[in-house]
């Protein structure tokens, strides 16, 4: 009798999220979850709970307007398992039921958490829901604070909780239909511990929780980071304040007209963050000038650390990127960043990271152009938010088919695990050849 081949790490994690997602779209759709008390339908429930557990925040419906306590819940569970990951959650109720974790177990949360090594992995796992909760109960504590004078007691407490969470998981799902559909926090532009709260929680989540480890054991000593840390802390400050410099410019006369200095300071510090798959806004994102729309769209294709809440190729590959364009240039053989040389693997795996990511935003954006001839700078921007798990739009979210709605879900998912890991998963076993073909050249460039 012929057995069901057992699945690899990255095939588990691809199909554990399907399931995840499939079982959050049928809670969805029930009358129970829906203030119209009739069922939703399948495929905006599908998009719905895909843009929860890839933590991306692009929606059909507006949130509170659209589902009631029970669907809010619904959505806030997917967001922290998809956050966090559903193999971390499962080794979480293992370690409660004093369950012992073997080695198969502890290779899918190396692999879920993106950690450079099985050993300590579960005390990796441990340190990642510690601190997890930490922030995020911190963050709520802020936010229902500033909330309430708004808000109200009760609702104060769960948009704390709502909305803390969703930033550090970098969904980008708001609560803040009761001031307007699909506001965002447009209501808060200029609320000073409201914004650096959701930011601090964006750029927590956002650098990855390997790096967590790494600070938590070496503390503010720099030199003893390892060299995934460094790179990706300095490319990460250095994005956000060029990025920010960059807003201030280029909005001063578009969305970030008629604000006084301190809160155009603090907007486009905001849009250089959010971009980076976190998916808030504090301005009108349709408003962005056409350099912005640009600006905004690069910061998306680019996204956050690897092994984070975050989406996007990858700050670090990007740096791979541009350091081995500089290294060409050069005419130099290695690629090399803190005195420290990198593996030529990495360097062709980043490359592969890259073009395959650009072919699926363009299969993707050719198809909702053809299908629906929506504008190629709506569409293309849509694209990137969805692949990247960001969430911001320009409002044509809404305005979607059937057909570019699959093709949105579609990407919001691979753009959640990874491209590689997504290529991967499908090709898992490899074909290594013993005899390899004769070598000739070709023009290029």
């Amino acid at each position: 009798m012929n057995k069901f081949p057992r699945l690899g790490a990255k095939q588990t994690l691809a199909v554990g999220f399907v399931v995840i997602i499939l079982t959050g779209a049928l809670l969805l759709m029930l009358p129970i979850s829906n203030k119209s008390g009739e069922f939703l339908p399948f495929l905006d429930a599908l998009f719905t709970s895909t843009s929860a557990t890839c933590v991306t925040g692009l929606v059909v419906y507006d949130t509170w307007s659209q589902f009631t306590i029970f669907g809010q819940v619904v959505i806030l569970l997917l967001i922290q398992i998809g956050g966090l990951g559903f193999m971390t959650i499962a080794i979480l109720f293992s370690m409660v039921l004093r369950k012992r974790i073997g080695l198969r177990e502890r290779s899918f949360a190396m692999e879920a958490v993106n950690s450079l090594q099985i050993s300590g992995v579960i005390r990796l796992v441990k340190h990642i829901l510690i601190g997890t909760l930490i922030f995020e109960f911190i963050g709520a504590a802020i936010l229902a604070t500033r909330f309430y004078s708004v808000f109200g007691d009760s609702r104060a407490i769960w948009f704390g909780i709502f909305h803390s969470v969703s930033a550090f998981c970098n969904a980008g799902f708001d609560l803040m239909g009761s001031l307007g559909p699909y506001t965002s926090l447009t209501g808060f532009s200029s609320d000073l511990a409201v914004n650096i709260t959701v930011m601090v929680l964006i750029v927590t989540g956002g650098i990855g929780f390997v790096i967590w480890e790494d600070l938590f054991i070496n503390r503010f000593n720099f030199s003893k980071y390892n060299l995934h840390t460094k790179v990706v802390l300095v490319s990460t400050l250095f994005m956000i304040l060029v990025s920010t410099i960059l807003f201030l410019v280029i909005e001063k006369e578009a969305t970030l007209s008629g604000m006084e200095t301190g809160e155009r300071i603090l907007a486009a510090f905001f849009h250089s963050v959010t971009p980076r798959t976190a998916g808030f806004n504090t301005t009108d994102t349709a408003a962005l000038s056409e350099a912005g729309s640009m600006l905004t769209m690069i910061l998306m294709f680019i996204g956050a650390s690897p092994g984070s809440t975050a989406g996007g190729i990858k700050i670090t590959t990007f740096v791979v990127i541009i350091l081995s364009v500089i290294t060409y240039f050069r005419k130099s053989d290695d690629v090399n960043i803190f005195k420290r040389r990198l593996d030529a693997k990495i360097v062709k795996r980043a490359y592969f990271s890259v073009t395959y990511y650009t072919l699926l935003v363009l299969a993707g954006c050719f198809i909702i152009v053809a299908n629906q001839g929506i504008p190629m700078k709506e569409a293309l921007f849509e694209t990137l938010s969805a692949i990247g798990t960001v969430g911001l739009s320009l409002g044509i979210t809404r305005d979607l088919s059937a057909l570019s709605k699959i093709v949105i879900v579609s990407l919001m998912y691979i753009g959640r695990l990874g491209s590689l890991t997504v290529f991967m998963a499908v090709t898992e076993k490899r074909n290594y050849r013993k005899v390899r073909n004769p070598m000739e050249k070709i023009i290029i460039g």
